[in-house]
């Protein structure tokens, strides 16, 4: 029998195996991008590229950072660059310019399967205008509480047109993703519409017990039981400063023996060292050594009450360090009171003063804590975070 007749013969059965998931064509708008240091651009950067690896074709659109910026080109990877104004008071980030016209000629060029729009600055509204005259779906997240922000520069009469301005512009997307179920709920009560849940990921790799360093405490000139408190951010009204500084002289008045570090930098870190000449300032930190500080440290005072989420809770959390923070965005879902940290009433100073007195009585409080942090937000991989969004991408285009 011949090779041909042989094979007549035989039953073939052909395996037909369906991708894991659909590959997309994504075009991401943003007004904040690494180098730039602040949660939204580093949490972005970190969910993109998770959704690149997953076989995602990418397109980011962001304004130009500086002069020699020129951005990326590489398979499955571009970048559109547009113009851009320096913020004021922080001349390192950029406001995006209106470019409705070239988003429309760049996406009738090449069509995306789906916007998502990261920030709500005017770059982001003329992408959001230029996908509704291309009928493309789109994708928000809401990752910053400007309104919130309003109180703490004299503006307050700005809260109402700019939550109506950031409703309009959400309640025009499929879906607007936000990293907390209390920011849902708040949303809601303010007419937001078609909200999702997504919590913020973690490199759980990069934050990590492992990088505590005894040298670095010692360049801190702290003795071993010296209890290290760490603040971590933006040195800013927004982020409640004055209390950290008040809990960390309540502390020593009641003669415990600790040291304060701050991490940042911002419009306050004059008035801040002036206040707190003891304190040491580190300045703006890369992110393998913010993993250090926060794994070198003992205790994270974390007192802001404007965050949509607080990427410093999860951070300090992977690097087996406490927080001590009000009960509200990240902390208020991660953090179980007196297990992995403590949660004060929401702006309850004296309350959140008396809970670090209490926590500081002795070290073996601190110690305990540390046994239950690491474990309380494993599963907040981006494997995970990236997963979930995609799924609300795909919802987001079948309704279109």
């Amino acid at each position: 029998m011949s090779t041909m007749e042989a094979l007549s013969n035989t039953d073939i059965t052909v395996e037909h195996f369906e991708p894991a998931h659909q590959s997309l064509r994504i075009a991401v708008v943003t007004e904040t991008w690494p180098p730039e240091v602040n949660g939204v651009a580093v949490t972005l950067s970190k969910l993109i590229h998770h959704l690149g690896n997953r076989h995602h074709s990418i397109q980011l659109i962001r304004p130009r950072q500086n002069k020699q910026d020129e951005g990326l080109e590489e398979t499955n990877w571009t970048e559109l660059l547009l113009r851009g104004l320096p913020i004021p008071r922080y001349p390192q980030l950029k406001l995006g310019l209106p470019s409705k016209k070239a988003l429309i000629k760049a996406w009738s060029t090449r069509r995306p399967d789906l916007v998502h729009i990261a920030t709500e600055g005017p770059l982001s509204w003329s992408a959001l205008q230029a996908a509704h005259v291309l009928r493309l779906p789109v994708t928000s997240d809401f990752r910053t509480n400007f309104h919130s922000y309003c109180q703490h520069y004299g503006v307050g009469w700005l809260t109402k047109p700019i939550v109506a301005y950031l409703r309009k512009f959400h309640n025009r997307t499929a879906f607007t993703m936000v990293p907390t179920t209390e920011m849902k709920n708040q949303l809601e009560g303010m007419g937001f519409k078609n909200l999702k849940v997504v919590a913020r990921g973690i490199d759980t790799q990069l934050f990590h017990p492992n990088k505590r360093s005894d040298v670095m405490r010692q360049s801190w000139h702290v003795k071993p039981e010296t209890m290290v408190l760490l603040s971590v951010g933006r040195l800013a009204a927004e982020k409640n400063l004055d209390l950290s500084i008040q809990t960390y002289q309540a502390l020593k008045a009641a003669g415990r023996d600790v040291k304060m570090v701050f991490a940042g930098d911002g419009p306050m870190r004059a008035s801040t060292e002036v206040k707190c000449p003891d304190a040491l300032f580190v300045g703006m930190c890369t992110h393998e050594q913010l993993a250090t500080l926060y794994a070198s440290a003992d205790l994270l005072l974390f007192p802001s009450l404007t965050e949509t989420f607080g990427n410093v809770t999860l951070e300090s959390l992977a690097c087996a360090t406490p927080v001590l923070a009000f009960d509200c965005a990240a902390a208020g879902e991660f953090i179980t009171h007196n297990t992995n940290g403590w949660l004060a009433h929401c702006d309850d100073r004296q309350g959140y003063i008396q809970c670090a007195l209490e926590i500081t009585k002795n070290s073996s409080i601190l110690k305990q804590a540390r046994e239950y942090t690491r474990s309380s937000i494993e599963h907040l991989g981006w494997d995970e975070i990236a997963c979930q969004v995609e799924t609300i991408f795909q919802r987001a285009i079948e309704l279109n």
